[in-house]
């Protein structure tokens, strides 16, 4: 037999984690160190492999029963290689280092067993609490594999050039740098955004360190809705769920 198809072979390496192709994740298993992965994640896998679900402990339960933020994993321990995708997302691999790394959840494929995670809160220049306001801290030393909906881009941060970043775009950020949650408007009241321009919130940040912003201001194909039309799809800014929330809160 004769195909294009033979071309997509496995990747060979010696890292614990290859990207495979951009949406899927090959990740190397010597029985010694687990890897924990989002729930349903794994698409083949080959060797000697157990599939445990994670246990939560009473702090992460009432932590996500109360903001919405956290991990659904799976535990996956064994010799061999397992394959992770979702959804044909695009995957990244983060180096995770004593600065850590805050993330939404939805964002996270898979992670090393041995790093910490932790819910916390985004802090709104208004006092107000805006959708996008808990996040995810992971922090420690190893490995992390990100999602995003297209190639992303990288945005340096530097005490002498801040950013600011939409709110349904941003994946994660360096957990050093100083975020505020803030709407950009020339009026009074908070409650015009921007106007008519169509931008929302946005999140603020300064210090050292880097921004991962996706190309699309919609939520993770795994939230999306069949049959809900495309306002179901949207993230966490001004059109998302929780922004509408608020909006129908205000009115």
């Amino acid at each position: 037999m004769q195909s294009p198809l033979f071309s997509h072979t496995e990747q060979q390496s010696q890292e614990r984690y290859t990207v495979q192709n951009p949406q899927l994740l090959r990740v190397a298993l010597t029985g010694h160190d687990d890897v924990l992965a989002r729930k349903g994640a794994m698409v083949a896998y080959q060797g000697m492999m157990d599939f445990d679900g994670e246990y939560q402990n009473p702090n992460q339960h009432r932590a996500r029963a109360q903001t919405g933020e956290g991990l659904d994993l799976m535990r996956c321990s064994g010799q061999g290689t397992v394959y992770f995708a979702n959804l044909a997302q695009y995957i990244h691999v983060v180096d995770v280092d004593q600065d850590g790394l805050t993330v939404d959840s939805a964002y996270v494929l898979a992670l090393d067993s041995a790093l910490h995670t932790e819910v916390i809160a985004v802090d709104s220049q208004y006092g107000i609490s805006g959708s996008g306001k808990y996040q995810l801290n992971i922090s420690g030393r190893g490995k992390v594999a990100l999602m995003t909906s297209g190639q992303p881009l990288m945005l340096q941060v530097t005490p002498e050039k801040y950013v600011n970043v939409d709110a349904d775009a941003i994946v994660a950020w360096s957990s050093s740098l100083r975020v505020q949650m803030q709407a950009q408007t020339h009026a009074s009241s908070i409650r015009r955004r921007r106007g008519s321009t169509g931008e929302g919130w946005e999140l603020n940040f300064l210090g050292q360190g880097f921004a991962l912003v996706q190309p699309s201001e919609v939520m993770p194909p795994q939230h999306a809705q069949i049959g809900q039309g495309v306002a179901a799809q949207f993230g966490v800014g001004q059109h998302g769920a929780h922004g509408q929330n608020r909006n129908n809160a205000w009115s």
